[in-house]
C-alpha cells in the first residue's frame, strides 16, 4: 500500500492559519456526526439504513450531507451497485481508516476521563 504523501505549502497545512486547507478540512471532519459515521462504518461496509441505525439520533439529511462530506475528502468511499432498486454502500477509504484511529484514541480518552469531566462540569454549574 502506497501512502499519498503532502505536496502543498506549509501554510497550507497550518491548522493557525486562516486560509489553511487544513482547517477547512478540520472544520469538516471534527463534527459529531462525522466522528460517529467514521466510529460505526470501522471496518465495515455499510448500507445507508445498516449505517443510519448504527448512528443513533442521526436525520436522514445529517447522514446524507455528512457521507457527502467525508466522500469528498477522501474518507469513505460510496458503491453503487447496479440493481433495482440501486444498492448503495459505503466503507472507509485508507485516510478514513487512519481517522479512524484517532477517533478510537478520542473515545478511550473519554472512558478514562468521563469521571473528571462530569465532577468538573458538576463544580463549574454549582
Amino acid at each position: 500500500m502506497v501512502t499519498k504523501q503532502y505536496t502543498g505549502t506549509a501554510e497550507d497545512a497550518d491548522l493557525r492559519r486562516a486560509d489553511s486547507l487544513a482547517r477547512e478540512i478540520f472544520s469538516d471532519v471534527a463534527n459529531k456526526w462525522a466522528l460517529l459515521i467514521i466510529e460505526a462504518l470501522g471496518e465495515h461496509t455499510l448500507r445507508f439504513s445498516a449505517l443510519r441505525n448504527e448512528v443513533e439520533g442521526i436525520s436522514h439529511k445529517m447522514l446524507t450531507q455528512n457521507l457527502r462530506m467525508l466522500e469528498r475528502n477522501g474518507l469513505v468511499e460510496r458503491t453503487v451497485h447496479p440493481t433495482v432498486p440501486p444498492r448503495v454502500e459505503y466503507t472507509l477509504t485508507a485516510p478514513g481508516r487512519a481517522l479512524r484511529g484517532v477517533v478510537d484514541g478520542m473515545c478511550g480518552w473519554t472512558h478514562q476521563y468521563l469521571g473528571d469531566i462530569e465532577a468538573a462540569r458538576r463544580r463549574v454549574d454549582a
